[in-house]
């Protein structure tokens, strides 16, 4: 199961409105009512610098595929991941509620309706894992090094890694990753991380959730 936890986060909504208002050394001790315009205005104009004196710290478990997606975004954002150089134990896979059909428009990866073969597909997928796994587990027995084995796991094996990047840097990730030609597995990791974001900076994220590039 994908997972997606909030650990830390730093400031909020005054964070981002005190930044701004630094150039004019002003400092609210809380919200007004005129600093909602404000930071409407800093996402309208991609004035960004403010909204990233913030950060948040995600937790997040998801298959391999999934992690080599979200690695692509860099700017603002610090990545650690479980490394299967030292880490040996037979790791869990993952497995999709229904296998999609292919899209007919290649720039979209997939349509939301099940293939007709869906339980086939299921039992060979699960098979083809299952053997990966078992190689990985025999060869760690035989004594090969971590950091070969593991070139036999599959993409669906799960990592887990910890994520952190100013509020500004999770809304581009967002953005990108919540679009509906986004992959359905990695828009729901996208879905978690924004749904904790708008908790915990609700004006920030409104604007910056229209606002993002």
């Amino acid at each position: 199961m994908i997972q997606v936890a909030l650990l830390n986060q730093m400031g909020d909504d005054l964070s981002v409105v005190n930044a701004a208002r630094v150039s004019f050394d002003k400092v609210h001790l809380e919200m007004e009512p005129s600093d909602e315009k404000l930071i409407k205005y800093l996402a309208d104009h991609n004035h960004w610098s403010p909204f990233a004196h913030t950060s948040l710290q995600f937790h997040i478990r998801a298959p391999i595929f999934i992690a080599r997606q979200l690695a692509k975004h860099q700017v603002g954002l610090v990545w650690n991941e479980v490394s299967r150089r030292y880490v040996s134990d037979s790791p869990d896979s993952w497995k999709p509620d229904y296998w999609r059909k292919a899209a007919a428009n290649k720039k979209q990866g997939s349509t939301d309706e099940e293939v007709t073969s869906n339980s086939i597909v299921s039992k060979i997928y699960n098979e083809s894992v299952r053997a990966s796994i078992a190689t990985y587990d025999n060869m760690i027995e035989f004594g090969v090094c971590p950091e070969q084995a593991r070139a036999v796991l599959p993409q669906a094996a799960y990592t887990e890694w910890y994520w952190t990047g100013s509020l500004y840097a999770f809304s581009r990730v967002c953005k990108l990753r919540q679009a509906d030609d986004a992959q359905a597995e990695t828009r729901y990791v996208a879905d978690q991380i924004s749904e904790r974001c708008k908790i915990n900076f609700p004006i920030s994220w409104k604007h910056l959730c229209k606002s993002a590039t």
